[in-house]
């Protein structure tokens, strides 16, 4: 009967590493360390803001996801940021690409969302995309809002 235990206890505890190992292997799927080591290329993009996008946010084409990013840095000479996208190589886009910050919903996180363009020739692997925008504060847009407002009323 010990025995009998103990090869039930080792088959349970066999398979809860198993499903451990897989959701390991899930959650580090589309991670920086995984674009490293798998395939694809990297795009450049030099964004003012950045708000919200960090390494292993989705970029996304048409609202699909595509890739991630695998780093962000400031350049020192612009003060820009400059994010560095991992795609696939069955994914290629035109030269006048454009890349967006957007936000998932009022409250949710932010992506970057390429928006291919119509050039005959594509971006090469390390190419940056010139036509970016930003991320937008909620916040600043809501005052904004707030000051047009009140300057509209008179005070």
């Amino acid at each position: 009967m010990n025995s009998a235990a103990e090869r039930a206890e080792l088959w349970v505890g066999a398979a809860v590493l198993a499903v451990a190992a897989g959701f390991l292997a899930w959650s580090t799927s589309g991670s920086p360390l995984t674009a490293r080591l798998g395939g694809g290329y990297e795009l450049r993009a030099a964004f003012p803001n950045v708000d919200g996008i960090e390494v292993g946010t989705e970029v996304r084409v048409a609202g699909v996801r595509v890739g991630r990013v695998a780093a962000v840095e400031l350049n020192p000479q612009t003060y820009y940021a400059e994010a560095r996208l991992r795609l696939p190589p069955e994914i290629r886009l035109p030269s006048d690409s454009a890349a967006l910050i957007q936000s998932d919903g009022l409250l949710g996180g932010a992506y970057i969302e390429l928006q291919p363009g119509g050039a005959p020739d594509d971006l090469q692997p390390g190419d940056e995309i010139e036509d970016v925008q930003g991320a937008v504060s909620l916040i600043s847009l809501m005052m904004k809002f707030v000051d047009s407002q009140s300057s509209e009323d008179g005070t």
